[in-house]
């Protein structure tokens, strides 16, 4: 039997982002992490994050895209912890220092106008929660050395989840066809990859009904105010030194992240 427990694992990983330091897969030490077990990991880091002074702001989902969970060899979505410490204002640099290997993805995000409980919500029923809808980028870094992850590691490592910024075009979600929102990407003004709303798990709203649900099981809701990312809509790429990242959103507007210092 292993000897890791959920608050060792929990700091483990907290102590390697702290130090921008790669480590070794959770599971090739820790056989016995499942799901389950995985997500009390994420909670109890998130736990420590909160009395350490950040406030929970909304959640992210992670591996939405079939095509990307098939390449990252994982089999289902996953949800995961947004806080304030991670909402990097528009227009500020990447802080390179604190990163280990990241990139950049482009997402559709809501901003809720009232909570939502699961089980049994239907995307239907998620977007009639809604308040606003967003364009948005989020810097993923896995913990994980070469970015190599099972499903119970990224699921304890908090979906590898770093930054995000939001988009300033706040739209009311009736009249946006979230499906065919179309983005590009580009690095340094070269277009890198593109995508439509119906790259999240079919549809955003669908996407985000899964957070409620998932949510619902572990006893957990969406609150008023939180802000949910739906998941990457291309593949991520790293963000340029001394470049930037722009998601330019058919109906959101262009989202743009300085890749900092080269």
């Amino acid at each position: 039997m292993s000897e890791w427990t959920v608050p060792g694992a929990a700091e483990a990983l907290l102590e390697a982002q702290r130090t921008a330091t790669a480590r070794p897969m959770l599971t090739e030490e820790w056989a016995e992490l499942d799901l389950s077990t995985a997500y009390a990991v994420q909670d109890e880091a998130l736990r420590i994050r909160v009395a350490r002074g950040e406030r929970v702001v909304g959640v992210k989902l992670g591996l939405t895209s079939k095509a990307k969970r098939e390449r990252m060899g994982v089999d289902r979505p996953i949800v995961a912890w947004l806080t304030d410490a991670m909402l990097l204002p528009a227009g500020a640099p990447l802080p390179r220092a604190g990163l280990i290997h990241p990139r950049v993805e482009p997402e559709i995000a809501f901003v809720l106008g009232r909570p939502l409980a699961g089980p049994g919500i239907t995307a239907a029923a998620a977007l009639a929660a809604v308040d606003t809808v967003h364009g948005g980028l989020e810097v993923i870094d896995s913990r994980f050395t070469d970015f190599r992850f099972a499903l119970s590691d990224v699921v304890a490592d908090n979906g590898s989840s770093s930054l995000f910024t939001l988009g300033s075009v706040a739209a009311a979600p009736r009249g946006l066809d979230l499906a065919l929102e179309a983005c590009l990407l580009e690095a340094d003004g070269s277009v890198v990859d593109s995508a439509t709303g119906a790259a999240v798990h079919g549809h955003p709203a669908e996407a985000l009904a899964l957070a409620a649900n998932l949510l619902g099981e572990r006893g957990s809701r969406l609150e008023a105010g939180w802000v949910v990312l739906t998941g990457g809509m291309t593949d991520a790429v790293p963000p340029p030194a001394g470049g930037r990242v722009a998601a330019q959103f058919t109906s959101l507007g262009t989202v743009t992240l300085d890749g900092g210092p080269s």
